[in-house]
């Protein structure tokens, strides 16, 4: 039994870092690695609620997909975020990760110590 679900890049640092710190702490997790399994419009508008965030927030506009889309320049309202959402589901690699996926509905994006020992701290409720 898996008490999360961490959104990976099998090569990314970031990605190494919160698998190790959940190793380590003995928190069950479940990877998925969405750049080969991408979430379709609907699991990235979910993800992004449990975030509290917005499709931008989670947007790594300094990725190659984003300079072609020409994504700098893309508005960041309530119109426009269907676009986001969009682009990030064909181009998961916009994606920002690790997104670790808790089992009490939140989730995170594990990129810190800060957010990987808050992950650990809701995985022992």
């Amino acid at each position: 039994m898996w008490t999360m679900e961490i959104w990976h890049n099998p090569s990314c640092s970031k990605c190494a870092t919160a698998r190790a710190t959940l190793d380590e702490a003995r928190v069950p997790y479940r990877l998925r690695a969405y750049l080969t399994e991408p979430p379709s419009a609907g699991e990235l508008t979910e993800v992004l609620r449990r975030l509290g965030a917005r499709a931008w927030d989670i947007c790594r506009t300094g990725e190659p997909a984003a300079a072609a889309l020409g994504m700098a320049d893309w508005p960041r309202d309530d119109d426009t975020e269907p676009r986001w959402i969009a682009a990030m589901v064909a181009h998961p690699e916009l994606i920002q990760r690790p997104i670790l996926l808790l089992d009490d509905g939140s989730a995170l994006v594990g990129r810190t110590s800060e957010a990987l020992d808050e992950a650990v701290r809701r995985a022992d409720r």
